[in-house]
């Protein structure tokens, strides 16, 4: 994994990325892993609210989004890390929390439905793929949805950056030169986070 966040990842990108200024990472994000076109994203506060009154380790996701897609529908969509263990209940706890939140918006919206995409550093399902779709059925929603990403997977295979979502993985194991020799255009949110982070370390004091 990319040593920049390696140390409490999900705490460090929620700082990092939770602003109005940086929604156009989370969105590039977004729309390069789910394959959508967004019209319009925005932060969800729950996660600066909980955040505020619980211990520093407690982790709450990277990012609580409500977007709008090109054709209108909207979706709640929740980023996290993951550590090795108990991986299904924290991706499970992880959706129920994300969609959960819509209750405290408190602005009349609608529930919608709701997406999550887990980022592991360690291989956890059978399949091959490093980035599979889980779906389970539910009696509350239509379907739960889950990503999971799996960098393990993905830095075995050897081979040349050909698209953005490789890129995008390739930045999140830490394979900068990868990058670097790729002939992959407009990667300008990958280095808007890449700086973001030279910043955040930077400034950060050992406690």
């Amino acid at each position: 994994m990319n040593r920049k966040f390696i140390s409490k990842s999900n705490r460090v990108l929620r700082k990092v990325l939770n602003s109005k200024e940086n929604l156009d990472i989370i969105k590039d994000f977004i729309e390069v892993f789910l394959k959508i076109e967004i019209q319009q994203i925005e932060l969800n506060p729950y996660l600066q609210i909980k955040s505020k009154n619980l211990p520093s380790e407690e982790n709450f996701g990277i990012a609580d989004v409500r977007i709008k897609k090109k054709d209108g529908e909207e979706l709640n969509i929740g980023i996290q890390f993951i550590d090795g263990y108990y991986a299904q209940n924290k991706m499970l706890l992880y959706y129920a929390q994300i969609h959960a939140n819509q209750l405290e918006y408190q602005d009349n919206r609608k529930m919608t439905k709701t997406i999550t995409i887990n980022i592991l550093d360690f291989s956890y399902l059978k399949s091959n793929q490093y980035f599979n779709k889980i779906v389970i059925p539910s009696k509350v929603e239509e379907m739960i949805e889950l990503y999971v990403l799996e960098l393990p997977k993905f830095n075995a295979v050897s081979k040349v950056i050909t698209n953005k979502q490789e890129a995008w993985i390739a930045y999140l194991c830490g394979e900068t030169e990868k990058i670097i020799e790729s002939k992959i255009r407009k990667l300008d949110k990958i280095k808007k986070l890449d700086k973001l982070l030279d910043q955040y370390w930077e400034k950060e004091v050992m406690e």
